[in-house]
This record gives structure tokens, C-alpha cells and sequence, in this order.
């Protein structure tokens, strides 16, 4: 299945993708996508749907952030052997974690804010998944089974906030508007291979970043794993993966988004999302 969120920000509504890729609206069935409808039990409730049967949304609606209410948006660092190499970092050990404010959310298509200070705007495709079971300290196998569905995720980041501010990189990745997943969350059953599969960004045009989840060091069934050896995870909660090289900070000389600026990124079978770089306020 792949289930959307659709609508004007803070009254999306939830929907599910027919065979032609119409819009058919759920909410007379659930009343939002989130870690409540992303259990086992619940997804199954919806794949026995007839979605042909379905009000039919007309129009091009607005894409909302594909899962509504994340307790936690956690984030890999360094995943991708070929871009912990173009950073100049040594390859990890352990995954590196740190978080994305739940505020940092937004729909695939809207615009990202440049926030006051910014001088070192930066883009990254990821591959995103959601939790649909509750985890502690579980193996590889329970980890993989406990992934409701992936998506895209633009990890935008602002590297002077992060690397240049006296530490935590939350500080240049929690920004209003640096967290747009979606179009849609395509249930995990759907995706076939996650390990293979083919990531790309481009800014204006040019594209920075062509690479695949094969680089991938540490992969989403043991990143569930790792991650409950210190926190549960819940239903709902998002976990971005890393990104592949092409990123700004890697160009030599670096080059970074400025206002008027627009990305297109994409990831196979998850769709495509595009933003345009706008000024705060």
C-alpha cells in the first residue's frame, strides 16, 4: 500500500493510492496516519480495504508529512561508506545517532525555510522508515519486522549551525522545515529490497547526488536493533538513514542552497519530492 496525508497544512486528511494513482480518502475509515494505524493488525485491516470503493479525491491536493505525530524523528550519521568519504570522516564503528526536532516535519513539496543566520544551507535524499511495533532490545529479525513502511526524507541540514556551534549536530538539523518525508509511506511488504536501491537529488537542475542504498554501512533491520539497545521505539516513530555523497558540504569548493533555490530528489519506488528554498518570515 502506499497511504498519504493530504490537505492543507494542519488539516491533512489521510488517504491510501489506488491502481492508477488517484487519491482515495480514508478518513471515513481512520482518522489520521500515525503510530496508531501503523501496527501489523491495523495495516492489515487496511489491505483488506476494497480502495476501489473509496471516495475518490479529485484535484492535486497538497502532500502532507506522510506520518502525523512521530514521538521521535531519529537520524543515522556517516551511513554511506562513500559519503563518510567525500566528509573525510572515518567510516563508523557504531552507528552515529542524534535527532531531528518533531517540528522540523513538512510535506515533500513545501518550501524550506532558510532560518535567520544561515549561511551554509545543505541537502540530503534519505532513505526513511516508520516504526509499527514496539521495540526493546530486540534482534535483527524483530527489528525488520518491526518496520511498518519507508519514504523519502530530505535531511536538510545547516552545516555552520551543526559543525560550527560548538557541538551536537541537532542544532543544524532540527530547523523549522528541514524534515520533509513523504509523498507517500509505502508499506514495507511493497519495497522489495531495500539494500538496492537507487537515490538521487538534484538542485536547479544539476544533479549532486546519484547514488544507492547498496552503500548503505549500517542497514534499516539492524539500525532497529542498535536503536533499541537504548531507547524503545514506538509505533510511529521515524528513522532517517543517511544519505549517499553529492551532498554540498562534500563539492569542492563546498556549495550550498540559497533563497529562489529548488530541489528535486527522489528515491526508487517511494516517489519524488521537490522544495523550493524561501527566507524565514
Amino acid at each position: 500500500m502506499k497511504l498519504v496525508r493530504y490537505g492543507e497544512a494542519g488539516a491533512e486528511r489521510p488517504g491510501i493510492l489506488d491502481r492508477d494513482g488517484g487519491i482515495r480518502d480514508l478518513s471515513g475509515v481512520i482518522r489520521d496516519i500515525d503510530g496508531s494505524v501503523l501496527t501489523p493488525q491495523r495495516l492489515r485491516e487496511l489491505q483488506g480495504l476494497k480502495v476501489e470503493t473509496l471516495p475518490l479525491v479529485q484535484g492535486t491536493p497538497r502532500f502532507g508529512a506522510c506520518v502525523a505525530r512521530p514521538g521521535k524523528f531519529l537520524c543515522i550519521g556517516l551511513n554511506y561508506a562513500d559519503h563518510a568519504a567525500e566528509t573525510g570522516a572515518a567510516i563508523p564503528s557504531e552507528p552515529i545517532i542524534f535527532m531531528k526536532a518533531t517540528s522540523a516535519l513538512s510535506g515533500p513539496n513545501d518550501a524550506v525555510i532558510q532560518p535567520r543566520g544561515s549561511t551554509k544551507l545543505d541537502w540530503e535524499v534519505e532513505l526513511a522508515f516508520v516504526i509499527g511495533t514496539e521495540c526493546r532490545y530486540v534482534d535483527e529479525a524483530a527489528g525488520a519486522a518491526a518496520i511498518a513502511g519507508y519514504f523519502v526524507c530530505n535531511d536538510v541540514s545547516e552545516r555552520a549551525f551543526q559543525l560550527e556551534r560548538g557541538g551536537q549536530w541537532d542544532k543544524g538539523k532540527g530547523c523549522d522545515s528541514f524534515g520533509p518525508i513523504g509523498p507517500w509511506l509505502v508499506t514495507a511488504d511493497e519495497v522489495g529490497d531495500v539494500s538496492n536501491l537507487a537515490m538521487w537529488l538534484e538542485v536547479n537542475g544539476r544533479r549532486y547526488q546519484d547514488g544507492s542504498t547498496r552503500t548503505m554501512i549500517f542497514k534499516p533491520a539492524f539500525l532497529v536493533s542498535y536503536l533499541s539497545q537504548f531507547m524503545s521505539l514506538q509505533p510511529g516513530d521515524i528513522v532517517t538513514t543517511g544519505t549517499p555523497p553529492g551532498v554540498g558540504l562534500g563539492q569542492k569548493p563546498p556549495v550550498y542552497l540559497n533563497v529562489g533555490d529548488e530541489m528535486r530528489l527522489g528515491i526508487q519506488g517511494l516517489g519524488e519530492q521537490r522544495q523550493r528554498v524561501i527566507a524565514y518570515g
